[in-house]
C-alpha cells in the first residue's frame, strides 16, 4: 500500500519491467506516446503563470518543470533509439534531469515551447517506432550509470509509463487544488 508521499510521487505507482511482450503491449505503449502531447497540452493550456509555476508535491517540481522534463527527457530517449538502431549496443551519455530542471529554460520558459516540441519530437519518434521490426525491439543500449544494458522494447515501455506518470502528476495536482 502506498502512503501519501508515495502517491504524489508515483501517482500510477513506480516503473516495472514487463514480464512478457506482445504486440498489443507495442501497440498500446505507442499510442501513449502519440497521444501525451494532445493530453498534455490540455491540462496545461489554460493555467495561470501562479499555477504553472505550483510544485507537483512538496520538494517536487512545478507544472512547469515538469512539462519541460518531458521535453528534455524524450528528446534524450528518442536520440538513444537512434543509437541503438544504428551502432551495435551503444554506451548513452546520462545527464543530470534534476539540474536541467534547474536551468532557466526550465524554471521560467513558456510551456508552450516544449509542447510544441514534444508534439514534434513524438510525431518522429512515433514514426520510427510504427515501423521497427521485431528483432529492431532486441537492440540494446549500455547505461554507464547503472552499468547494464536495456534493450529498446522495455525503453519503450519505460516511457510510455514516464508520459503517463508526469501526466498524472499534473491532473492530481488539479483535481487536488480544484483547478478542473
Amino acid at each position: 500500500m502506498q502512503t501519501e508521499p508515495d502517491l504524489l510521487r508515483f501517482p500510477i505507482g513506480k516503473f516495472k519491467i514487463p514480464e512478457s511482450y506482445s504486440r498489443g503491449n507495442f501497440e498500446a505503449w505507442i499510442q501513449q506516446l502519440m497521444v501525451l502531447p494532445k493530453q498534455l497540452n490540455k491540462e496545461v493550456i489554460d493555467l495561470n503563470q501562479e499555477q504553472l509555476d505550483t510544485p507537483y508535491r512538496p520538494e517536487g517540481w512545478t507544472i512547469r518543470q515538469v512539462v519541460h522534463h518531458l521535453a528534455d527527457s524524450h528528446l534524450n530517449s528518442y536520440c538513444r533509439f537512434k543509437l541503438a538502431l544504428t551502432e551495435d549496443t551503444p554506451t548513452i551519455r546520462p545527464y543530470y534531469e534534476d539540474r536541467w530542471a534547474e536551468l532557466e529554460d526550465g524554471k521560467h520558459a513558456p510551456v508552450e515551447i516544449s509542447l510544441q516540441l514534444l508534439d514534434a519530437l513524438h510525431k518522429r519518434w512515433v514514426y520510427l517506432l510504427e515501423r521497427m521490426s521485431e528483432k529492431d525491439w532486441e537492440k540494446r543500449f549500455f547505461h554507464p550509470e547503472s552499468k547494464k544494458e536495456f534493450e529498446l522494447k522495455t525503453i519503450l515501455a519505460l516511457y510510455a509509463w514516464h508520459s503517463e506518470h508526469h501526466l498524472q502528476h499534473i491532473v492530481q495536482l488539479k483535481k487536488r487544488l480544484g483547478w478542473e
